[in-house]
């Protein structure tokens, strides 16, 4: 066993998912952050249990020639990004193979690379920003928190954001502060302002905030919004009423003090409504990329019908709706649902359908129904797909499945369940919509024995 504070001298061998640098120690995994493959360093132990420990460099000995210096001048402290010490090439690297080896090892496959989408750019990517709100010495302010905390970092440029976001940001701040509305307090459940959300469409140009806030109304509201007039495709106020304790960032009412209460942007040539609890990929160019990709692998036909599991807004379900005879899409957050049917209205999108309900319990009602899919098309959160959703599509037996993925263990464990009900995976690729940051998204297609 490994001591603590003790100094030692290893090389990284491997990555951890989340892109930690691992070093093996006397037979112990040491899990170290921002460290590179290959590099050759000195750590300081700072936790150690018997097979595993956590250390920090103390000293670079054999520096990577994937390492950089880093932009963000608190990169080291918030929790947002996690690779701004490394080039962009190696995190593609890193990324492409962590999916390779969860599809492997977990999914039983044997696959010898993983081809990745990589983005064109790492600035001013993301469409929507969650800030927390906190405050030091009675003045409020905001940025992201610190990995595995809830304590603020407070930044003032994030740079995967459009510059529009945090000028939002600091208006709202300001407004706190001059006029001292309280933020809040998880601990003591007090104060007022929870969240600084802000939403923008990457062609429209259109700009969402959403206050999520710990009553039912904003002192001197009519002043925030001449102040956020100010700035460019400033569109629509809404305050999410959040009065529960927890972490949870928006509420199950809204009150809309300004605008519409939702902005619009145009995704493969569609045009969609976007209220604050609809789900849309943060990275337009990206996002387009894989639905691309995703719609490709389908194959549908026009004798087709077509099953969307957990559609958000519609953006898959619309796309595919020309090359198929049917669509249906099924999503839990009932604004969602009300987004993707206003969507297909907007459209001129007739041939579509879509449901409010859990996707396991309606997979199952459509198959009770004699709905039979002839594609599927699956893009769940992280936890990825439930029991019930994987029997109704081994039931309804599409041709294919087409699943996108957040989560590449899930997406393994699912693969491995999916192999079991008679399908084969026939291809997979990494697409990297979250530049800088750990997370990476996957498509991989199935077809039926």
């Amino acid at each position: 066993m490994l001591t603590r504070n003790q100094i030692y001298e290893a090389v990284i061998c491997d990555y951890t998912s989340q892109g930690q640098g691992i070093a093996k120690i006397e037979g112990c995994a040491v899990f170290i952050p921002n460290a590179l493959l290959g590099e050759r360093v000195r750590i300081r132990i700072d936790k150690a249990q018997k097979t595993w420990a956590t250390g920090k460099i103390v000293e670079l000995l054999e520096r990577s020639e994937h390492r950089v210096n880093r932009e963000c001048p608190v990169a080291k402290l918030c929790g947002g990004c996690d690779f701004w010490h490394m080039d962009y090439e190696e995190e593609c690297r890193l990324k492409s193979e962590r999916v390779r080896q969860a599809l492997n090892r977990i999914g039983g496959e044997t696959l010898e690379r993983i081809p990745i989408l990589s983005a064109p750019s790492c600035y001013g990517y993301r469409n929507k920003a969650q800030y927390p709100v906190s405050s030091r010495k009675g003045k409020a302010f905001a940025g992201f928190f610190r990995a595995g905390t809830h304590s603020v970092v407070e930044n003032e440029r994030c740079l995967i954001l459009p510059p529009e976001m945090d000028q939002v940001k600091d208006i709202v701040i300001g407004h706190m502060n001059y006029y001292r509305i309280s933020a809040y307090d998880e601990a003591a459940h007090k104060g007022l302002v929870r969240h600084i959300y802000v939403r923008r469409g990457a062609v429209s140009g259109q700009v969402l905030v959403c206050l999520a806030v710990n009553g039912r109304s904003l002192p001197h509201s009519e002043e925030l919004i001449k102040s956020l007039q100010k700035v460019s495709g400033f569109t629509s106020l809404v305050l999410s009423v959040n009065t529960k304790r927890g972490n949870t960032i928006l509420g199950d009412e809204e009150i809309v003090l300004h605008g519409p209460g939702y902005i619009e942007d145009t995704l493969c040539g569609l045009t969609f409504r976007l209220s604050p609890r609809s789900f849309y990929q943060v990275n337009h160019h990206q996002a387009q990329r894989l639905y691309a990709a995703a719609i490709e692998r389908a194959q549908i036909t026009k004798s087709d019908t077509v099953l969307d599991l957990y559609c958000g807004v519609g953006t898959i379900t619309l796309a595919m709706a020309g090359a198929a005879g049917k669509v249906i899409g099924v999503e839990v957050v009932a604004q969602a649902v009300a987004d993707a049917r206003e969507n297909a209205k907007r459209n001129g999108i007739e041939n579509v359908e879509f449901f409010c309900g859990d996707a396991g319990a309606a997979a199952l009602e459509l198959e009770r129904q004699g709905v039979r899919a002839d594609v599927a098309v699956v893009d769940p959160p992280r936890k990825g797909l439930n029991a019930d959703t994987i029997e109704a599509l081994a039931r309804m037996s599409p041709r294919r499945i087409v699943y996108v993925s957040c989560d590449p263990a899930t997406l393994a464990r699912d693969v491995a369940l999916l192999k079991e009900r008679g399908y084969h995976l026939l291809n997979a690729t990494a697409a990297d919509l979250f530049p800088r940051c750990a997370h990476v998204e996957s498509i991989v297609c199935f077809e039926r024995h």
